[in-house]
């Protein structure tokens, strides 16, 4: 994996012309693709017949982000119609460690999300069964939010555990990313950036990708 990665998000893309949109992303390195039920988030986009068609359709690998309930279940659902990574919420398994390893037994990159006011101590000790861990650095269930900075510091954790116990698991954060916060961000630790409307927004996805990498870097 690179050492900066960027993976626009398809909840600021035009969703009636999702195949032309995937297209303007070609130069990313992932997709994220936000999966909301309605419940464990105030929003609902889509599920697993769209993934697997963006899947079939997509020219980058996809990175699910699930802000579902009842994610032991459809977790490993979303791997096999063949995911890169699923990325379930702490706040949603009831047995992660069991999720991670279903997911990865898969072939299948398995990532965890906290909510912003979700603290990482109680899953240090875990760290080792996942691929990514998310930071989420707005509340989850809607884009164009402003990035909270109050993250930065459990990010700045994260990292320092990841690194005491060397791991090779990465920070992605989700939420805000800019080319000005994406400099904090990557100060903090983190290496993975999920991007929604910075690069949707952008006349120039492309440019928009390539300006978010260089100011990571």
């Amino acid at each position: 994996m690179r050492t900066c990665c960027i993976h626009p998000s398809i909840l600021s893309a035009d969703f009636v012309n999702l195949q032309s949109e995937l297209g303007r992303i070609a130069t990313a390195d992932a997709v994220h693709v936000d999966v909301m039920d309605n419940s464990f988030v105030p929003n609902l986009t889509l599920g697993l017949p769209v993934v697997k068609r963006i899947q079939a359709v997509s020219p980058v690998p996809l990175d699910v982000h699930l802000m579902i309930d009842d994610a032991d279940r459809w977790a490993p659902e979303y791997a096999a119609v063949g995911a890169a990574s699923v990325t379930f919420h702490a706040e949603a398994a009831q047995a992660p460690i069991r999720l991670a390893r279903e997911l990865r037994s898969t072939g299948t990159r398995a990532g965890m999300a906290l909510r912003p006011a979700t603290a990482v101590e109680p899953y240090l000790d875990m760290l080792g069964e996942l691929d990514m861990l998310l930071i989420m650095t707005v509340e989850p269930g809607f884009g164009g939010q402003s990035f909270l900075d109050v993250t930065l510091p459990k990010i700045r954790r994260a990292a320092e555990a990841i690194r005491g116990a060397d791991l090779p698991l990465v920070i992605q954060v989700d939420g805000g990313i800019t080319a000005e916060t994406i400099v904090r961000a990557a100060e903090a630790g983190a290496t993975v950036f999920v991007a929604g409307s910075s690069v949707y927004g952008a006349d120039d996805p492309a440019e928009a990708i390539a300006g978010l990498r260089r100011a990571a870097s």
